[in-house]
């Protein structure tokens, strides 16, 4: 399974080392970990499943592959700018986001929108459908991959 990991680009020490832990939690259960491929959460999951061999990809907003970081195992640049926010969660079956402001707010609207179940851990919360505010990084992981299945 794709999951998509989304989240603020410059975060606290404690918010990375969270989305790193769901990052290792995504890639010992064989996971991609699908995002856009630069700093602060989408740089500590990436970091995470990379540390349990997991594959990871960066849909990053311009045209170099060489701006991802250093954990993404494919980039994919699209020229896009923030527009490349739907191909993030469209490239997922299911969503974990960690903290983050609007580019993380438009994320979880198009999410929902396409029918990706979201788990959110001290990010915005949203009271709609396919929406699941979780307290850990196993519960988040927990709820993407038991509702992702019903929506696939």
């Amino acid at each position: 399974m794709h999951v998509s990991v989304i989240g603020g680009s410059s975060v606290e020490e404690e918010t990375y080392q969270t989305a790193r832990e769901v990052g290792r939690l995504l890639g010992e259960a064989g996971h991609t970990v699908v995002c856009g491929g630069r700093g602060g959460v989408m740089e500590a999951a990436c970091r995470g499943a990379r540390e349990r061999d997991a594959e990871t990809v960066g849909i990053l907003p311009g045209e170099r592959r060489g701006v991802a970081n250093d954990w993404v195992t494919t980039p994919v640049v699209t020229g896009m700018g923030n527009a490349r926010n739907l191909m993030v969660v469209l490239n997922g079956d299911g969503v974990v986001a960690v903290d983050g402001a609007t580019g993380t707010l438009s994320e979880l609207g198009h999410a929902l929108d396409c029918g990706r179940p979201v788990a959110g851990i001290d990010t915005h919360d949203v009271a709609l459908e396919g929406f699941e505010a979780v307290d850990t990084p196993r519960e988040a992981v927990d709820y993407v991959e038991s509702s992702a299945d019903s929506h696939r």
